[in-house]
């Protein structure tokens, strides 16, 4: 066996290996659409298809959509977005749903067998009975029911004689087995709800475990991947398959994705939403795929991030770290590269004659396709306010009084001087230029020991730029305090109006469109953008600071 195949493609290539399921390779993403997905379920993605891919064979998606009471097409249609966003294509989509009736008589099968039957106990009185993980649970009252009044009954069920929480059906197993859930799991239950798809047809459901394997076994799954939190299930998925007789799909267990300063629980992230800490689900801030994607992630750097975290049969928290430096590497090859000036200061170059100069910035010096992109230059420009320093230490190497600094694909300028105001807030920068120091055709002997980005004046447009820190400030947030929210960052959003940037640059803000400000970081066009207006949101920075904080703790 090749050891640096994990786990799971050793179990894969082992059974093609021995002809199981004529070596064929079927596996399925089964969420339920309840919400969106997470960094948590991409890792799931990636394994399912991935895997899939690897072996030449298929995944299914198949929506879970057992529980009506908080399902909705909505998450149906996010859920689709987010997985043809990462890459991946499914053979066919399902539900749980297209497999009621079937599943319904499945649960007359094992009932038939004296393996099911119909409870009258209370949820208190069924909670009671289960006993607790010291202790063997006790029968029902109801476990030694006659099969034909199960059958009666539960027909009943079905027919909506009964309100909703008045019976169960419940599986026969086995009230003193150490798996709490084999004691005599629940299995259907009445809700009078309107599904999203089957409308009022139903008035009975199947219970997750139940619904489960039973479908992964009528669409034939070979390899039923899942992660670490359903390990405990696993024998009751295997004897639902066994009693029943049907096509033995197999689960297989693997590690969760559990990431630094990121929470996946549903109820959690809704929280969030609901207290307005965040704007939605899609805010660029959270852990989704569909707020990573708004963020500017690139997908395959979450697919890369997804495989270097790796397969494992154990938990373990991947560093935030290894996401960006993924994130960062993908878009130091794609994303287009601008001058953006945030915090502008005018700067008038004295020595400059009336009109503009045409000059050339390269798109991506990564990508020699990309090409180069027209930008222009005048005597009126913008440059950051924090490259200019009135009273500089001599190793200050950007724009000020008597220094000279290079202008990024432009000539080198000398500050001849400012003005300020009253408070002593600089207004506006004098320089001459040195027309023989034009980038790329330097003739004028000048040495600048530092480089600068700015804007032109003349054309440039005003945009909102935000800026995004961790949404906690605990790496493993709600651990060791009451609430979660205490972990909460409330200064994880910082929003800059009024930056430049030039108008040959706003010609291509299209919503999502990744692009790097010089010596700020990568940045994605946000769909909030509307004309004359373009918002961006920072997707990561050109380096990874954070660990230079990390140090420092």
């Amino acid at each position: 066996m090749n050891d640096s195949l994990n786990f799971i493609e050793q179990i894969i290539e082992e059974d093609i290996a021995n002809g199981k399921h004529e070596g064929r390779v079927l596996t399925r993403f089964p969420p339920e659409p309840n919400g969106y997905l997470h960094i948590g379920h991409a890792k799931a993605i990636c394994v399912s298809f991935g895997l899939a891919e690897k072996y030449n064979g298929a995944t299914n998606l198949r929506f879970d959509d057992t529980n009506p009471t908080t399902e909705d097409t909505e998450y149906v249609e996010s859920i689709k977005k987010d997985i043809s966003w990462l890459g991946f294509t499914w053979k066919e989509e399902l539900y749980a749903s297209d497999y009621f009736e079937k599943l319904y008589q499945f649960a007359v099968t094992l009932i038939k067998k004296g393996l099911a039957y119909v409870d009258d106990s209370t949820p208190e009185e069924i909670a009671a009975q289960k006993g607790t993980p010291t202790e063997p649970g006790k029968d029902s009252p109801y476990k030694s029911r006659p099969i034909d009044e199960n059958l009666d009954l539960f027909e009943r069920m079905r027919n909506g004689e009964f309100p909703d929480g008045s019976r169960v059906l419940r599986a026969n197993v086995d009230m003193s087995s150490p798996n709490m859930l084999m004691r005599d799991p629940i299995i259907y239950r009445i809700k009078h709800e309107h599904h999203h798809r089957t409308g009022d047809q139903w008035c009975i459901y199947p219970m997750y475990d139940f619904a489960h394997g039973q479908s992964d076994s009528i669409e034939e799954i070979t390899h039923s991947l899942c992660s670490l939190e359903f390990i405990h299930h696993r024998p009751l998925y295997d004897w639902f398959i066994e009693k029943l007789e049907i096509f033995p799909s197999k689960q297989t267990e693997f590690a969760r994705m559990n990431v630094e300063y990121m929470i996946t629980s549903k109820r959690k992230l809704l929280k969030l939403v609901q207290d307005g800490i965040v704007t939605g689900w899609d805010d660029p801030r959270m852990p989704t795929i569909s707020g990573m994607r708004r963020r500017g992630y690139p997908p395959m750097a979450i697919r890369i991030f997804c495989d270097k975290a790796g397969v494992a049969k154990r938990e373990n928290t991947i560093e935030i770290n290894l996401l960006e430096a993924c994130v960062r590497d993908e878009l130091n090859k794609t994303a287009e590269r601008t001058m953006v000036v945030l915090d502008p200061v005018p700067l008038t170059i004295t020595n400059f004659l009336d009109g503009f100069e045409k000059l050339s910035m390269e798109l991506n010096p990564e990508d020699p396709a990309s090409g180069h992109r027209e930008i222009l230059f005048s005597n009126e420009i913008f440059i950051e306010r924090e490259d200019f320093m009135k009273d500089a230490p001599s190793n200050y190497f950007r724009m000020k009084p008597g220094g000279l600094v290079r202008l990024k694909h432009a000539f080198i300028v000398e500050c001849t001087g400012f003005d300020e105001d009253e408070n002593g807030v600089v207004t506006r920068i004098y320089a001459t230029y040195f027309p023989d120091s034009r980038s790329g055709s330097d003739t004028s002997g000048l040495k600048a020991k530092g480089t600068i980005h700015w804007v032109n004046a003349a054309d440039a447009k005003e945009a909102e730029v935000r800026i995004y820190d961790r949404l906690f400030t605990h790496p493993s947030p709600g651990e060791g305090v009451e609430d979660f929210m205490e972990h909460v960052n409330r200064d994880s959003l910082t929003e800059i109006k009024g930056a430049k940037i030039d108008s040959g640059m706003e010609a291509t803000t299209s919503v999502g469109k990744q692009y790097q400000f010089l010596r700020h970081g990568y940045f994605a066009v946000d769909q909030d953008s509307k004309p004359g207006l373009v918002v961006f949101n920072k997707t990561v920075g050109l380096k990874d600071s954070w660990a230079k904080e990390k140090g420092k703790q």
